[in-house]
């Protein structure tokens, strides 16, 4: 399964911050995760990534893992290939 995080810092940048943000990216992929992709942006959110899981459970307690660090919302999603299959 694919999910697009869009994440808000919850305290202000600092080398400590992102190295503890990133050990629990490095748990998440020990654990079968992928991150495709990794951004810093401008805007209402602070970061985008996307990854991958194995389903939105173990998706769910990656996520958890970084709640004191990020206000986050995410999207699942889907291939547009397998999305319209769908579509009638």
């Amino acid at each position: 399964m694919i999910f697009i995080t869009l994440a808000k810092l919850r305290k202000k940048a600092t080398k400590a911050l992102i190295a503890e943000t990133s050990k629990a990216l490095e748990q998440a992929i020990k654990e079968g995760g992928k991150v495709l992709g990794l951004y810093w942006t401008l805007g209402r959110y602070d970061v985008v990534m996307i990854s991958e899981a194995p389903d939105e459970k173990i998706y769910m307690k990656w996520i958890v893992r970084l709640g004191d660090l990020l206000a986050s919302e995410t999207l699942v999603a889907v291939p547009r290939e397998e999305a319209l299959k769908f579509v009638q």
